[in-house]
């Protein structure tokens, strides 16, 4: 890609907007007075409407739609912004959206896929969004080479940059799906089980600031708080559950994470200023 590999360039997202409440309110103390300068919003969930307005009436935060085709939580159960007529193949017995990316893998049609994906980015424009990007919850998008297709298409259909990286496209498959001329992020970097496990999740953090490489970087967050509406979505389900993305918010608004980006001279940048500097002479939306 054409970038330069002299500075070091970072992204901090924040997934998962428009999940509930707690998730919303906390990604917007993360963009407001933490170092969070990138989210994504789900579409297809109960809190898009309230986060869909904070969007819209604070621009100046980058925004990209977190495009979505699994639901993976036991008690927060949600489906396509499409009717279920429509996308028969995207749904269980209950019309949502199946919890792995297997299930989806094996049940899902392509028209089916592009069809609700593509009403996910127009609900946002109809809701008067003008988003940054597009990326995928999960990245359920990677389960075959024609579902990543779609995802590389819908990027050129809208004019969005679309997020690409060999080590989460690695999340969903073994293949390789990216092309040469694909536009690429060149580090991604998110938290492990493991690590919160061990308690060692804080420390994951500051450490991936302390080794950040030239380049364009991009760190992975799930900011929330310990709520009792996010301990009821996340029952049972640890890996990225309630007390992690706690820690996660902990990490993104504390004073030690901003002096860190300061003593290794990250220079913060969007989705909006990765794609300019990358398309100098492009006419898209930006």
């Amino acid at each position: 890609m054409n970038t330069s590999k002299i500075a070091k360039y970072l992204i901090i997202h924040a997934d998962d907007a428009g999940l509930c409440q707690s998730e919303n309110k906390a990604t917007i103390e993360s963009l407001r007075r933490g170092i969070v300068n990138s989210y994504s919003i789900m579409t297809t969930c109960s809190g898009f409407d309230e986060i869909a307005k904070f969007a819209k009436n604070n621009p100046e935060f980058d925004y990209g739609i977190h495009l979505t085709l699994t639901c993976e939580w036991e008690n927060q159960r949600f489906g396509p912004v499409l009717p279920i007529t429509e996308v028969p193949s995207l749904v269980d017995e209950y019309g949502h959206f199946f919890k792995t990316r297997e299930k989806l893998k094996n049940r899902a049609s392509n028209i089916d896929i592009k069809k609700e994906l593509e009403a996910q980015i127009n609900k946002a424009y109809d809701y008067g969004l003008n988003p940054s990007h597009i990326d995928s919850h999960m990245y359920s998008i990677g389960i075959t080479e024609a579902s990543f297709s779609i995802y590389r298409n819908l990027g050129i259909q809208f004019g969005l940059p679309v997020f690409m990286n060999h080590e989460v496209l690695s999340i969903a498959t073994k293949e390789s799906l990216i092309k040469k001329e694909d536009f690429l992020i060149d580090h991604f970097f998110i938290g492990d089980f493991e690590d919160f496990k061990n308690g060692t999740l804080l420390d994951y953090y500051f450490k991936v600031l302390d080794g950040l490489k030239p380049g364009i970087n991009i760190l992975l967050l799930h900011p929330s708080f310990d709520s009792e509406e996010m301990r009821e979505i996340t029952f049972n389900h640890p890996n990225f559950g309630s007390e992690w993305r706690a820690i996660d918010f902990a990490f993104i608004t504390s004073e030690k994470a901003k002096s860190k980006i300061k003593e290794n001279d990250i220079q913060l940048i969007d989705w909006r200023s990765v794609w300019k500097r990358n398309n100098p002479n492009t006419n898209n939306i930006f």
